[in-house]
């Protein structure tokens, strides 16, 4: 099925970075170990406040940051380990995966994927959840989809 037949499985409206925190924050009380949230959406969609509200609702008081130039960053201190990957400058799944990629996935912690949509192979077909956010004119669009085709 593609993704213009795929019906989305929820959709949310956030008006301001703080209501896209909450949401995620609320969110992190449902993940399990061992889960995948695959994030997509364009420059400044809100991927990383997503991403912070998860941690925070997870019980991690640090400071997050988009693993942009390192490619992933490790939370600990909360509920569960958090694997915080940014794909945006990565340029192949194979490099991806050299940063152990499976390793992580195996550690049954929560893995977090910024730009998830430019390697989707990478993903496993139980475990990820799927959210894509977009530009609105009231704020933010938050959007779970079964899976980025």
């Amino acid at each position: 099925m593609s993704k213009q037949e795929q019906k989305p499985l929820n959709r949310t409206l956030t008006r301001s970075p703080e209501a896209l925190i909450q949401f995620s924050k609320e969110l992190a009380s449902k993940l399990t170990p061992g889960v995948v949230i695959a994030l997509k959406g364009e420059l400044g969609a809100g991927k990383t406040h997503f991403a912070k509200g998860l941690l925070k609702g997870l019980g991690y008081e640090g400071d997050v940051t988009s693993p942009t130039f390192t490619l992933v960053n490790e939370y600990h201190g909360g509920e569960l380990p958090v694997f915080h990957y940014d794909f945006y400058r990565s340029e192949s799944m194979e490099e991806v995966e050299e940063t152990g990629w499976d390793d992580f996935l195996e550690r049954k912690g929560v893995t977090i994927v910024e730009w998830a949509d430019l390697f989707p192979r990478l993903f496993p077909e139980v475990g990820t959840i799927y959210f894509e956010l977009r530009h609105h004119p009231e704020g933010r669009e938050v959007i779970e989809w079964s899976a980025f085709s």
